[in-house]
């Protein structure tokens, strides 16, 4: 039985404790101590920038994104530059890896099977990762792995205020703009149901059995979390 864990926060979670979160279970995934994982979850406001992204792609200084409540922070994951905020549903794999190429187009493809139930036309790109509803781009991929096992993930946007998009260069993309389903489908559905959407269209792509979801509000409540799943 191939099984998939989700670990869906409540509340909204600090980029660098989901991160920590990330790094902790990308371990016990190496070790093969806890089955494929996904995270679910909201930030604070943040902005992150790829290891190899350019800084240039920064709109604001740092003083500014302060006085607006907004983090910086650089990150060891692929792509450029990309915001983050409440109302945005970011999903974070912590997989065992096969191939970097067919691994981001399930990602690719479980988005959108999710944004086609809403009624949005969405689709892959040939030149760029992530989702796109024509040439606006919905769902932001980024990922990392070591040692044949993934973290980071996707950032599908959901009603999320897109304002702070115009303080980046989105993915180091001039030309390209940002949507979310809001804009597209001129309705905004609840996050549980999307988050509910997604859980079934990742089982499906990556060809899961099963799945069990555990509900947290804070990463300090995972302490235990490997000798939970060892119970299972």
């Amino acid at each position: 039985m191939k099984k998939l864990l989700v670990i869906d926060f409540r509340e909204k979670i600090k980029y660098e404790d989901a991160w920590d979160l990330q790094k902790k279970l990308h371990d016990l995934r190496v070790k093969d101590t806890i089955y494929d994982t996904l995270i679910l979850l909201e930030h604070f406001p943040v902005i992150t920038l790829g290891k190899f992204g350019d800084e240039k792609n920064l709109l604001k200084t740092k003083e500014e994104l302060e006085s607006m409540g907004i983090d910086f922070i650089r990150v060891d994951r692929g792509g450029d530059i990309t915001y983050h905020g409440p109302s945005q549903l970011v999903g974070y794999f912590i997989f065992k890896v096969d191939g970097v190429k067919n691994f981001v187009l399930k990602i690719e493809k479980s988005i959108i099977n999710v944004l086609h139930e809403y009624g949005i036309e969405a689709k892959e790109s040939i030149e760029y990762p992530g989702v796109w509803v024509e040439d606006r781009k919905i769902t932001a991929i980024g990922i990392a792995i070591k040692k044949r096992v993934s973290y980071h993930g996707f950032a599908l946007n959901v009603n999320n205020d897109l304002a702070p998009f115009s303080y980046i260069i989105p993915c180091g993309l001039k030309d390209k703009k940002v949507t979310s389903i809001l804009k597209e489908a001129n309705f905004s559905p609840p996050m549980e149901d999307v988050k509910r959407k997604v859980c079934l269209s990742v089982v499906k792509e990556f060809g899961f059995d099963s799945f069990m979801v555990f509900n947290f509000s804070s990463c300090k409540e995972l302490s235990n979390f490997g000798m939970l799943l060892e119970d299972l």
